[in-house]
């Protein structure tokens, strides 16, 4: 009887078995094939994988050499049941595999190095087969590309697809009349996914019934077959720009932005803008600049240079990425693509420890990228998690938002007594208010702010309130027109009584000469604009001096941050642990300023 070859699940994919057979290395020798091979080949098959094809495909090839009288072919063994087959990833199958080869005294033949590392240890007669690596050849579907093409659709029974032009600019054309066949998609599949486990940039980034993604170096390729799609389908995307952050609009302010320290951005754009090409040239720069950059991408395909990590879902998850790079505190991470709640969450929770945050994240305005955070993140720090939205267009930047966070009385209503934390969008190029969020009620109010052009009229209304006012107020005011007949006056705190008078008498007279109606609004006067800040062991201490037992309102960068009754040593102390504490040493020692307000008691 010729010698006996029992060979494990992993060699029979590997197609090595029938290669040996035919270059005469087993020629006549016996094979076995344990049943618990082919039962979770079969399984491998029927949820959609192309291993389990390839491994059925090779026990025909040996089915064709038993035949031929070149090799001796035979299956024994038990088949697995059901629970064994789930059981494999822990190792069940390749356990009853092992039985097979020690009940025969058979040699054993595995491209597996824990099943060699066990059936060595075992004492069986094993042998380790390492694969052959043959130089890497262009892949079937790279024919298709030119250098201006981003992306090609090949479908069975369709006519292949590209999309070709330039950024912002891309056409669906055809690149061929010949509709193309089931087989030579799935020989594109086949090839697409050997070359994965050969290709040192290759790797498959998901796989599951129906549906893979694979990398294959700048290269994504999505498959999708029955069920999940009606047909088989092979989609490959690849970057055709590399953009240095110098070729945009608001360069050198984008970089000295990014350079002043840690921020939270999102770069907004519709599909196929450019976003990601833009992400890259931030993170090239933020890495010249000597910071620690890194990557969360699911697929990875930023084409970012080797000295940035790309991270993607650990066990399939972002949240547990975000856990490990805490851990490695990267100045900067760039977060491709922002698309659900819990991509929002992580975005939040890793800009508000103080990681700078760049998100890349679909939209057709640059409002929209947002709106897209309320409901996820509380509306007040929405301006801690995002400072600046940069809204990409036909591959160039065509708006920059700055986001701030204070407490007025939102556009369009007058009363004082309806002033609210309000989150301002500014244009960038401008400052002029664009956009105000706020709460009204229980709902989100996200309201464009229309200013129309100062009309000369107002002008000169404008400057006879300013020499009325001026008789009755001796500090600094402002007048703003709002519309024809009214307008709205700014004065320090200490001159609004006087200028409004008793029961308004004084405000009624003034209204009457100029026959415009005025809303008198008093501006908190700051007391200390750069209070001493000291650091304890356990605290950090804010200093107001001659303030005891006031009420009064922290300032951090011009913004409100919390009120606080001062001490009877005129201090405010904050715990070190407090996440408040972390945001306030944080924002200091990246050059912002610390100030006190009276708090308002309404």
């Amino acid at each position: 009887m010729a010698q006996q070859l029992v060979p494990d699940t992993s060699v029979v994919i590997d197609g090595r078995i029938s290669a040996k057979v035919n270059s005469g290395e087993l020629l006549g020798r016996r094979i076995v094939i344990p049943e618990a091979v082919v039962a979770e080949l079969e399984a491998q098959a029927n949820h959609g994988r192309d291993t389990g094809i390839k491994g059925l495909e090779e026990l025909k090839r040996l089915s064709g050499l038993a035949k031929a009288g070149k090799i001796e072919l035979e299956y024994v063994g038990v088949r697995p049941n059901l629970d064994q087959i789930k059981l494999a990833g822990g190792g069940e199958i390749d356990a009853m595999i092992r039985d097979v080869a020690l009940e025969l005294n058979a040699s054993f033949l595995t491209s597996d190095q824990v099943q060699f590392k066990v059936a060595e240890a075992m004492g069986l007669n094993v042998e380790y087969m390492r694969p052959q690596r043959e130089p890497l050849k262009s892949l079937t579907i790279e024919k298709y590309f030119t250098d201006s093409t981003l992306s090609i659709h090949l479908k069975e029974g369709a006519v292949p697809m590209a999309k070709r032009g330039k950024v912002g600019d891309f056409n669906l054309v055809r690149i061929d009349e010949k509709k193309l066949g089931d087989k030579e998609l799935r020989d594109m599949s086949r090839e697409i996914f050997e070359r994965a486990k050969l290709d040192p940039e290759g790797y498959i980034e998901i796989e599951k019934m129906g549906a893979a993604v694979i990398q294959i170096g700048s290269m994504r390729i999505a498959i999708a077959k029955p069920p999940f799609s009606d047909g088989l389908e092979i989609t490959a995307v690849r970057p055709i720009a590399r953009v240095d952050l110098e070729s945009y609009r608001y360069n050198e302010e984008l970089k000295a932005r990014l350079k002043e320290g840690q921020r939270g951005i999102l770069i907004a754009g519709p599909p196929g803008s450019g976003k990601s090409t833009f992400a890259a040239g931030v993170a090239e720069y933020l890495l010249k600049c000597n910071y620690v950059v890194k990557t969360l991408e699911s697929p990875r395909d930023l084409p970012v240079p080797p000295e940035i990590t790309q991270y993607g879902p650990l066990e399939g998850s972002m949240e547990a990425s975000a856990d490990i790079l805490l851990l490695v505190r990267p100045d900067y991470t760039i977060y491709d693509e922002i698309r659900k709640t819990r991509d929002f969450r992580v975005f939040a929770d890793m800009r508000l420890a103080g990681v700078g945050m760049i998100g890349v994240i679909h939209a057709n305005k640059p409002i929209d990228a947002l709106q897209r955070l309320i409901g996820r993140v509380d509306l007040g720090i929405i301006p801690q998690v995002v400072d600046t939205v940069v809204f990409i267009e036909k591959g160039e930047v065509s708006k920059v938002y700055d986001i701030e966070f204070t407490v007025k009385v939102p556009s369009g209503m007058v009363e004082a007594d309806l002033a609210r934390p309000v989150i301002v969008v500014k244009n960038f190029e401008t400052g002029i208010v664009e956009t105000e969020m706020y709460t009204y009620g229980e709902e989100i109010v996200v309201m464009p702010v229309t200013r129309e052009a100062k009309k000369p009229s107002w002008r000169l209304a404008s400057r006879e309130i300013e020499k009325e006012i001026s008789h009755h107020v001796h500090g600094p005011f402002e007048v703003e027109m709002l519309t024809d007949s009214s307008a709205t006056v700014r004065v320090p705190q200490s001159e609004a009584a006087r200028l409004i008078g008793k029961s308004g008498h004084r405000i009624g007279q003034i209204e009457k000469t100029l026959g415009v109606h005025l809303d008198v609004h008093a501006r908190e006067e700051v007391l200390d604009v750069m209070p001493r800040v000291e650091k304890t062991a356990k605290h950090i201490i804010v200093w107001a001096e001659n303030q005891a037992g006031m009420a009064v309102e922290v300032l951090l960068g011009g913004e409100p941050l919390f009120t606080a009754t001062v001490g009877r040593k005129g201090d405010i102390k904050i715990a070190k642990s407090s996440e408040m504490a972390k945001l306030i040493l944080n924002r200091l020692k990246h050059g912002e300023e610390i100030g006190i307000k009276k708090a308002r008691l309404d």
